[in-house]
């Protein structure tokens, strides 16, 4: 990895610490685990979906390198090898290498293998080539000394500034977006989720469509030069291109379209839940939400030492130590910079994050920059309407292999804050403590007698509620408790009936 800084302040980096900066970058350290260390524990359940993924595998140095196979075909027999490229205007080189390190995790995540990387300092970005033209050459000569064939960067690129890179360094181009889209779209596996995924996808191509020559600009009809092209030349004058943008804004808009029908059955799955506390899991990729709550609620969900491992929220029941049930709901990750449409495609799944009780924001106590990450989360949640208004409760995972001096700075925010590990188990009873004491109490209190006919409610209120005190009479249940509205209201109907 190269770093080239502004001679006329700093100077220039000998190639020791090159090398140990390109080690750092390379590392895993902070986001991906090692590929040795699955991070299985006895409370993750099955992981029949991990047995899923792990079935099909791409696996290098199997291309059979021919002369006549076709690129697509090639991609499709080995993995992609790839460069990174990173820019930073502001903070420190080791905030920039985080993000760097970020990204080859990303990178690894979709499949491929990272070769090298390359990170430079500059006020702003290239209008042209995002890094320059001279860096554009350095990239081109490490991208060939490297052998690779895709180049990864570290922001949103401008459609004409892609086009320009890759005239330049002669190998596929894309940015940190389209690498998030392309692992969402890999692991997205209910209808919903791929319907949202596709939808990214589609605003996100859209503006970026590039012409291929004149099958591009070719125009199903009319003249060209203002001379007839003769049979099968004469139509509507529409070109490729046109058709298809045309084409993307259709499938878009049957995509929301199907999207939309998919939010009463949403709503009813919610309603049902409303009858109990829900509390949201929220949190920065691989920070250990799925592992957190295979902990709380013996889910099984998959647990896997990637970024972006969960996509579709998955939501179990578990019992708080004072006796209340509750429902846990486990969202997709976030990342800084996350893409817009993302957020916008995704916004039905965040919406569980709105009509949440209370919502555990896990942070990676371990990872290199723990703060950055409480703020990517609350961008994204920002966005989000009435996210802001629940309850929310920092939980620092990892604690048992944190830095201490990370832990001592954390302990010193404003927000309400627990240490745990979710590897360990340590820290999850006084979690779920917590939980029950932050929880809102149920808002109606009633002293009535039930028939003994109605045990189910007695039972409803031990389950959703709080029982301060229940006695057999001799024409029933005496109950003294705090519920919900909806169960007052029935609980108050059985009294009236019986009496």
């Amino acid at each position: 990895m190269t770093e080239p800084l502004d001679e006329s302040t700093d100077a220039a980096p000998s190639p020791t610490s090159i090398e140990s900066v390109i080690d750092r970058v390379l590392s895993r350290s902070g986001t991906a685990v090692s590929a040795s260390e699955t991070g299985r524990t006895d409370y993750d359940g099955d992981q029949f979906e991990r047995e899923q993924r792990e079935g099909l595998r791409r696996v290098g140095s199997l291309s059979t390198e021919l002369e006549d196979v076709t690129e697509v075909e090639y991609r499709q027999l080995r993995l992609e090898r790839v460069v990174l490229v990173g820019q930073w205007s502001h903070g420190t080189a080791q905030d920039a290498e985080i993000s760097l390190r970020e990204l080859a995790a990303l990178a690894e995540t979709a499949g491929s293998e990272v070769l090298d990387g390359m990170l430079q300092r500059r006020p702003k970005p290239d209008p042209a080539t995002y890094i320059g033209k001279g860096k554009a050459g350095e990239l081109r000569d490490v991208v060939m000394a490297a052998r690779a064939d895709t180049v990864v960067v570290n922001d949103e690129l401008q459609p004409s500034q892609r086009r320009a890179l890759e005239d330049v360094v002669k190998v596929k181009v894309i940015d940190r977006t389209a690498l998030i889209l392309d692992i969402f779209a890999q692991h997205a596996k209910s209808k919903e989720g791929k319907a949202q995924v596709e939808l990214a996808q589609l605003e996100y191509l859209l503006p970026r469509l590039r012409g291929w020559g004149e099958s591009m600009s070719r125009q199903a009809g009319g003249q060209v030069g203002g001379a007839a092209a003769g049979m099968g030349s004469r139509g509507p004058g529409e070109t490729k291109i046109e058709l298809d943008r045309r084409r993307i804004r259709i499938r878009m808009a049957q995509l929301r379209r199907q999207i939309k029908l998919m939010e009463p059955a949403r709503n009813v799955r919610r309603e049902n839940r409303l009858a109990m506390p829900n509390v949201a899991i929220v949190g920065y990729t691989n920070a250990g939400k799925s592992s957190l709550l295979n902990r709380i609620t013996g889910a099984g969900v998959l647990v896997q030492n990637q970024l972006f491992a969960t996509l579709d929220p998955t939501v179990r029941r578990t019992r708080t130590p004072d006796g209340r049930d509750i429902t846990v709901s486990d969202t997709v990750g976030f990342v800084k910079d996350l893409p817009h449409q993302l957020v916008a495609a995704f916004q039905s799944s965040l919406e569980e994050v709105a009509h949440a009780d209370l919502v555990l924001h896990i942070v990676d106590a371990s990872h290199p920059d723990p703060e950055g990450q409480v703020a990517a989360v609350r961008t994204v949640l920002a966005d989000v309407p009435g996210a802001d208004e629940v309850a929310e409760l920092l939980v620092y995972n990892k604690a048992d292999i944190a830095d201490p001096e990370t832990l001592l700075r954390l302990r010193g925010r404003r927000e309400p804050s627990i240490e745990v590990s979710a590897l360990t188990g340590a820290g999850i009873e006084e979690l779920l403590e917590t939980v029950g004491r932050m929880l809102p109490r149920p808002p109606v209190h009633v002293d009535v007698t039930l028939p003994y006919s109605r045990g189910d409610l007695v039972n409803e209120a031990h389950r959703e509620g709080e029982v301060l005190s229940e006695a057999h009479e001799g024409d029933g249940y005496h109950l003294v408790a705090d519920v919900s509205n909806s169960l007052a209201a029935r609980i108050h109907e059985a009294a009236s009936a019986a009496s």
